[in-house]
């Protein structure tokens, strides 16, 4: 795969006119990329924005470490480009399919097991050109990680999942891929774990994964040679496959089949939370993120589950909000203060809520 063999169109400025047609005709518009996101969220109803054909590399600088792509390039096609030259997005995005696009992984904003260790996936944005709601074409941010003209917009795209505009082309900061990796993993009942990671978690080392499910503790290790198999050597653990954070990442991992009556949780919680006071068995959590990401399937109801978080300073998404035991809202509703932040900025940016209408909550 090289740059010339991923599909290289601009149509942008179609996208533009309809966009246009529908700020003027007050028309919602629903913005599919590769529709593999499209269980993230609230559902949207409206004529659909297709941005998957606005595809290909804008610009790549692999000494300066910055690309720039199209929002509908496939994150397969993008990833393959990078690695051709030993490099990668650090933060790891979710695939949930191969029409995957690197627009739909800035919209929702998801991260993968490098996150805690690497960033979230705004820390890697450097810049964007997008669609306003008038139809004008605007770029915010640059190609370089210290800028400062203007109000951040860029950033504030990732995970908006398109409710304050339309991404066209997205700038990055990629990182190098590390020069050697180990994965491994440790038979450890779950109180042993999570001490266990809280210690290696005050040493400095090549730690880039870790997650605990069903009496396992899986590590990855990633950096220069010496330096991991010197951590190798001291954890000790039976090889892993490197294939397993990928099922981890993209849900394709057994555990992520769940039953009849079940719904599929995200709990998002403050490093070095103990286990929360919750009726679900073990096997049905997966630690990921050192324990910070808990993945749940369970029959409990939503508001059990986001007080049990709260407690401890967290909140719980659901990922299957219209399953048998789902909840009616997939997000953790706003307080007061942040709702009218929200609000405010909808109504600034898009004004006759035409983008994703109702895609975060129902009200903007």
């Amino acid at each position: 795969m090289t740059e010339r063999a991923i599909a290289d169109r601009d149509i942008a400025d179609a996208l533009c006119e309809q966009v246009r047609s529908a700020y003027d005709a007050r028309t919602p518009l629903r913005i599919v990329g590769g529709d593999t996101r499209a269980f993230y969220g609230r559902p949207v109803e409206g004529q659909a924005l297709q941005i998957a054909e606005h595809s290909g590399i804008v610009s790549y600088d692999p000494v300066e470490l910055v690309v720039t792509v199209r929002a509908g390039t496939r994150l397969s096609d993008l990833q393959e480009v990078l690695a051709e030259k030993h490099q990668m997005l650090g933060f790891e995005p979710p695939m949930f399919g191969e029409a995957s696009t690197i627009g739909g992984a800035v919209a929702t904003g998801l991260s993968g097991p490098r996150r805690p260790w690497a960033g979230a996936a705004r820390d890697f944005v450097l810049g964007t050109r997008i669609i306003t709601q008038q139809g004008k074409l605007l770029r915010f941010g640059g190609e370089v990680m210290k800028n400062v003209a203007g109000y951040d917009l860029s950033r504030l795209m990732a995970g908006a999942q398109g409710t304050l505009g339309v991404l066209t082309d997205i700038s990055f900061k990629v990182l190098p891929i590390p020069t050697a990796t180990h994965s491994l993993r440790l038979t450890l009942g779950l109180d042993e774990a999570l001490k266990k990671l809280a210690e290696l978690g005050r040493k400095p080392l090549p730690i880039t994964a870790a997650a605990w499910h069903h009496g396992e503790l899986f590590l990855r290790l990633e950096g220069g040679k010496s330096s991991v198999s010197a951590t190798q050597a001291s954890l000790g653990g039976e090889p892993l496959d490197a294939s397993f954070w990928h099922q981890l990442r993209d849900h394709t991992h057994a555990f992520f089949a769940y039953g009849d009556g079940q719904a599929l949780w995200r709990l998002s919680l403050p490093p070095n939370s103990a286990p929360l006071a919750l009726d679900i068995p073990e096997s049905d959590i997966f630690y990921d993120w050192a324990g910070s990401q808990r993945w749940v399937k369970t029959t409990l109801d939503a508001d059990t589950l986001r007080a049990a978080c709260a407690a401890v300073g967290g909140h719980a998404t659901c990922y299957t909000p219209h399953a048998q035991g789902g909840a009616a809202e997939p997000f953790t509703p706003l307080n007061t203060v942040v709702e009218k932040y929200h609000r405010n900025l909808k109504a600034e940016l898009d004004a006759h809520g035409i983008f994703n209408p109702g895609r975060l909550y129902a009200a903007f």
